[in-house]
């Protein structure tokens, strides 16, 4: 007769087993650990398809903004212009003809400056105009001038913030709280991933340990069933017996129902057709990990990603502040340029006699009376600034509080996967002892039951309570971005790429 072996839970367990439930066809086969169930989970998850698109778009806007940073080259062209109008002399009381054509073009470098907010500009604007008048008055009928200014020009606003600094810091920070979006969701498909994975394979042995129970019922039913016919048992006992494996039967049944329910919550949870036949790879390890929670503590307060959320959270909240505090400003803007401008009818002597076109100017915004908008403004902005410090200290303690649960939690698991491991072997003793009184007739086949399920029971508490072992194992990694069976960190790649390059 065939028993349950403690030892394989102590040396790791290896199953790979071929679901074929009700006697479904081979058709697309797929081999699956729970590494692979998490890729595929993540390519076919559209809540990851939606994160994923959000960090693009925010990637690409901080991308625009990096090109908006540089030096910006533009031309305007004015190919043609033409009009011809009849205008009115009061002096002559007279209409006369007037014509006019101008062609022209403007070429221009304009680069933000980040430190100051300020901005640089080089223009060159070149034109040619053409007039033709019928005025009595006209000294020359048909006039032509080729006209060119070229100057560089540098604009500073004064007493307000830095608007192009706060407008690339908000886009950074936005595409930062993206990117940990989407790390926090890949990291809670894991934890739901894994717990599915390990929920298929805890129904799996169930279904082995109900088959197993039905073999020594058959056994038993057997057995029952000879020393019926040989007057050695009364009648009722062969009817007990088939009771007991009618029993079984119905455990059997209710396993693989189990397991079809639960493999198919799985495919849809990774995202594969409900009529793909599954072969899951699972491994099993009941060695117990030991776990320092100050380290565990410490850990995640440096590494979570939700706290650093919290964080871009209160720099936000800052510059909200700083924008509220900007309303109905005191503010200006000084402005300076410097060029050359030349005029001739010919084009060959526009340049020799340039004139020099220095400006500068100042403008100032004073806002005298604003009802109280800018003190509310502030005040608002002050509340949400202080909302987000609370949210802050909030999300810290949670994770503190969380951490400690799980460690306590890991460490009850621990204590009952030790109580299983013993309640096992003792009931297997006692059903080897009771199954030799049994077949020497000193035991009824109910009280046989009774310990048949009391193994079965045993067995799959054992299963259950190193399965959840695992997945709080896993929500410790989750929880603490430290992986305490490797004794390393595990900050995700593309946050220490992001840092990497941020430093």
């Amino acid at each position: 007769m065939k028993y349950f072996n403690t030892s394989r839970f102590r040396k790791g367990l290896f199953m790979a087993v071929t679901i074929t439930v009700f006697g479904v066809a081979l058709n697309a086969q797929a081999l699956l650990t729970i590494d692979r169930s998490m890729d595929i989970a993540v390519e076919n998850s559209p809540e990851m398809q939606q994160t994923e698109l959000s960090l693009v778009r925010s990637q690409e806007r901080l991308n625009a903004q990096m090109a908006r940073l540089k030096s910006q080259f533009s031309i305007t062209l004015d190919p043609f212009e033409y009009e011809k109008t009849n205008r009115f002399d009061s002096q002559t009381s007279e209409w006369f003809l007037n014509e006019s054509a101008s062609s022209g073009g403007t070429f221009a470098i304009n680069q933000r400056i980040l430190p100051t907010d300020g901005q640089l500009t080089l223009v060159n604007r070149f034109s040619y105009d053409y007039s033709y008048t019928e005025s009595q008055f006209a000294t020359d009928p048909v006039n032509q001038t080729f006209n060119n200014r070229l100057y560089l020009q540098f604009t500073q606003p004064i007493f307000t913030y830095n608007r192009t600094r706060m407008e690339t810091e908000t886009l950074e920070l936005e595409y930062e709280a993206s990117l940990i979006r989407y790390l926090l969701i890949r990291l809670a498909l894991e934890r739901n991933v894994a717990q599915e994975f390990y929920s298929v394979y805890s129904n799996q042995m169930s279904l082995e340990i109900a088959h197993e129970d039905l073999k020594n019922n058959e056994e038993s039913y057997e057995i029952i069933k000879n020393k019926v016919e040989g007057g050695l048992l009364a009648l009722e006992e062969l009817y007990q017996a088939e009771v007991n494996l009618a029993t079984s039967y119905s455990g059997v049944f209710n396993a693989e129902l189990n397991l079809a329910n639960s493999l198919d919550q799985f495919k849809v949870l990774i995202g594969l057709p409900l009529d793909t036949t599954l072969m899951i790879a699972a491994e099993i390890v009941a060695d117990t990990i030991p776990v320092n929670q100050e380290l565990a503590i410490s850990h995640a307060l440096e590494n979570r990603m939700e706290l650093r959320e919290r964080e871009i959270d209160l720099e936000n909240a800052n510059f909200d502040l700083i924008v509220a505090k900007s309303t109905n400003e005191f503010a200006g803007s000084v402005t300076a340029s410097f060029g050359v401008q030349g005029n001739d009818e010919q084009f060959s002597k526009l340049f020799e006699t340039p004139t020099n076109t220095p400006a500068i100017g100042l403008t100032l915004n004073i806002p005298l009376f604003d009802w109280g908008e800018r003190k509310s403004e502030i005040k608002a902005a002050e509340a949400s600034l202080q909302s987000t410090r609370i949210s802050y200290e909030v999300e810290r303690t949670d994770i503190v509080m969380n951490i400690r649960l799980v460690v306590r939690s890991m460490k009850n698991l621990e204590n009952q996967i030790e109580i299983q491991r013993k309640t096992v072997k003792n009931a297997e003793l006692a059903y080897d002892i009771n199954l030799e009184r049994y077949r020497n007739g000193d035991l009824t086949s109910l009280d046989l039951g009774i310990y048949q399920n009391q193994l079965s029971e045993s067995k799959m508490a054992l299963t259950n309570a190193i399965i959840n072992y695992k997945i709080e194992l896993l929500n410790l990694k989750i929880q603490t971005l430290y992986d305490f069976e490797k004794q390393v960190p595990i900050i995700p790649e593309e946050l220490k790429t992001y840092e990497d390059e941020n430093k």
